[in-house]
């Protein structure tokens, strides 16, 4: 009997697309692609269990031990800097971290620069960088709302393509860091399920060189 590998994907279309990967690369489990309600699957003949999860809880089953690996944007990786090993950059997901603002904003570095952002960790190391006071206010959703009416002067958030931005009267300034999908493990589970995990993350580093 093969030493299952607890798997832990995020939900939406990052999830799927990494589920793809492993599939491609014999990972297989079919039930996955079935239309139900369940959130665990498991393929025993490839040794394999995965169970989807909110994209920013993954690092916390994984840290945790309750998942083995799992895949978890850069993003979330850099705001919650977890205990666990980072294994393989999956280059899908791609995307930035950057600041934006209103087009005619300037900034006047005599005053405290507001921020708004999902990412305190992220802003404030940023910003700590480069030797300029902050005060970060911490939103959960519609971060382009914040400058346009006067709650912050500029945001901290994840761009794709920036049409959210420019439909909204704002641009990007700086990029912070680039962004995407990683493979990370579970740091007891990396020792004691090494050649298993290290198999899997061979065949997907071997799949990804093909394409």
């Amino acid at each position: 009997m093969k030493n299952m590998i607890n798997i832990a994907l995020p939900k939406g279309r990052l999830g799927e697309k990494a589920y793809a990967i492993f599939e491609k690369a014999g990972y297989e489990c079919p039930s996955i692609r079935e239309e139900n309600r369940k959130l665990i699957f498991e393929n025993p003949e490839k040794g394999v269990r995965y169970f989807w999860v909110k994209p920013s809880d993954v690092v916390i089953y994984v840290e945790r031990g309750a998942a083995d690996v799992g895949i978890a944007g850069k993003d979330i990786i850099l705001e919650y800097s977890p205990n666990i090993y980072e294994l393989a950059d999956l280059g899908i997901g791609k995307c930035r971290m950057a600041v934006a603002c209103k087009q005619d904003f300037c900034d006047n570095r005599e005053r405290t620069l507001r921020v708004a952002t999902k990412f305190p960790h992220i802003a404030r190391t940023y910003y700590n960088g480069i030797s300029r006071e902050i005060d970060i206010i911490k939103l959960n959703g519609s971060i382009e709302l914040a400058p346009i009416l006067g709650l912050s002067d500029v945001i901290v958030d994840i761009v794709e393509t920036g049409k959210t931005l420019l439909e909204n009267d704002l641009e990007p300034r700086e990029t912070i860091v680039d962004i995407s999908a990683r493979l990370v493990a579970n740091k007891v589970a990396y020792k004691f399920k090494n050649q298993e995990i290290r198999k899997l993350c061979e065949d997907v580093e071997a799949l990804l060189r093909e394409d």
